[in-house]
């Protein structure tokens, strides 16, 4: 069934917890992006919200704080961070109070320690396990000792390897930067091991949100398919995919399935209005007066609409419901237009 299908007068109806991703979704750096803090407080008026984050770098409190001052109302307890995903983990692999090297910032030694674990920066301290989290401090000592941890595999009798996340970029200020997944590849590269990843796309963090939330009907926001979109479906929960973020109208079209999200936006102001229907006959797909159809190995625009934003969730459900992979598709340069807000 196409993902745009679904009959709701706005992606918020029927549900009681809303979670969204921070990065790209809130703020891209220290700033809020456009739209995001009035129409979050606006979900909360109604809906519990809580907050979902792959960054390890600060503390829930640190993050709570730093969105309170953005003009959110948040506590502690309604931040979700992958460092507490891989405490939990790390619980049933590696029990405290167990030596942990760390790679990573404050929200990652903060969480560990609350777990009871003793934290070392050195391999040399013969760490039980390496827990690997982004912060911008990270450097190049920092990961040559988590590979000298690291080197002996673990099926030979080497240590557990945690990174808190993959992600490979971070949306920053200036642009987009490196992220954990990027430093997690160097080491990767210097070991020839593997990671175990605790935060998105894997479940538990998501579990451990929807559970401390008491969720009936959770819709998950982020800006990121491969991470947020397909964590949201590995777990059965709908999504929103926003166009503030890292991912771009070209990676939702060419999304595979099983990270295609519930809905698509230009900004989160779009939560609070009707989401269109999508209409299909003969072949061709209609949103709101976008229309799209695939036609062997063409992709054909037949009607712009009055939004770009229509044009892509056509696009899309076309593309999608064709069952043909995209780069063998002749698509319109139109398509890929990209008119909304980027990091």
């Amino acid at each position: 069934m196409g993902l745009f299908s679904k009959a709701r007068p706005t992606p918020l109806d029927g549900v009681d917890v809303v979670l969204a991703d921070l990065d790209g979704v809130v703020y891209a750096g220290a700033g809020a992006l456009p739209h995001a803090v009035e129409s979050l407080n606006r979900v909360a008026e109604k809906r519990r919200v809580g907050y979902i984050t792959n960054n390890a770098s600060r503390t829930d409190a640190s993050v709570a704080e730093h969105l309170t001052d953005l003009g959110l109302s948040v506590a502690a307890n309604d931040v979700v961070t992958s460092p507490q995903a891989a405490m939990r983990l790390l619980a049933s692999i590696v029990p405290a109070p167990a030596t942990l090297l760390i790679v990573g910032g404050e929200g990652l030694v903060v969480e560990a320690e609350k777990a009871g674990y003793r934290v070392t920066r050195s391999a040399e301290d013969a760490p039980d396990a390496v827990v690997q989290g982004f912060s911008p401090d990270v450097a190049w000592t920092d990961l040559a000792e988590a590979a000298f941890a690291l080197k002996l595999p673990e099926d030979e009798g080497g240590i557990p390897w945690i990174a808190t996340n993959n992600d490979w970029t971070i949306p920053r200020e200036r642009g987009v930067a490196p992220g954990n997944g990027t430093l997690v590849s160097a080491v990767h590269t210097a070991v020839g091991r593997l990671a175990t990843v605790a935060g998105k796309p894997e479940i538990p963090i998501f579990e451990e949100a929807i559970a401390r939330f008491g969720a009936n009907k959770t819709l998950f926001i982020g800006d990121r398919l491969d991470t947020d979109i397909m964590g949201a479906a590995r777990v059965g929960i709908d999504s929103v995919l926003v166009l503030t973020g890292i991912d771009r109208p070209k990676h939702v079209l060419a999304a595979p399935e099983g990270s295609r999200p519930t809905y698509v936006l230009s900004d989160l102001r779009e939560l609070h209005e009707p989401y269109p229907q999508t209409e299909r006959k003969d072949g061709v797909v209609t949103v709101n007066g976008a229309s799209v159809r695939v036609v062997g190995g063409d992709v054909q625009i037949l009607a712009t609409g009055k939004r770009h934003i229509d044009l892509v969730r056509a696009g899309a459900t076309a593309i999608w419901e064709s069952g043909t992979p995209i780069f063998v598709l002749n698509v319109p340069e139109q398509l890929y237009d990209d008119p909304f807000h980027r990091p």
